[in-house]
């Protein structure tokens, strides 16, 4: 089937309720040098791969309380060559973890703004 829409995703979306402080936390925690701020509500992250990571308070996606739902399950997945030094730099960074390392593959976290995330062995 023809298409005009390319089968790649440019970029993975997280909701956050404070963009300086998300900032600060994602840097520290991947190791982000750079990137900007647009809008006043939307950081483009630096990443390798070929999805980008967009932080963003979503002002537009609120309800009428100013609130936004975070991510429940974890569908967003970063990748690590050891995940036994990145659980316990999770750890030893406070991060709420909110599994053990599963199958000797994965663990679940859950960032400041209470969104889900997964940490999985990078298989490339």
């Amino acid at each position: 089937m023809s298409t005009p829409i390319k089968n790649r995703i440019g970029g993975v979306f997280i909701p956050v309720s404070d963009i300086e402080k998300a900032k600060k936390w994602y840097s520290e925690i991947l190791g982000l040098e750079g990137g900007e701020i647009y809008f006043g509500h939307i950081y483009t992250a630096p990443m390798d791969g070929t999805a980008g990571l967009i932080l963003d308070t979503m002002p537009k996606w609120r309800d009428e309380k100013g609130n936004i739902s975070p991510y429940q399950v974890p569908s967003i997945q970063f990748v690590t060559d050891d995940i036994h030094a990145s659980f316990q730099f999770m750890k030893d960074n406070n991060v709420e973890l909110l599994t053990e390392i599963e199958d000797d593959f994965y663990f679940v976290f859950r960032d400041p703004d209470g969104n889900v995330l997964m940490i999985c062995k990078d298989v490339s």
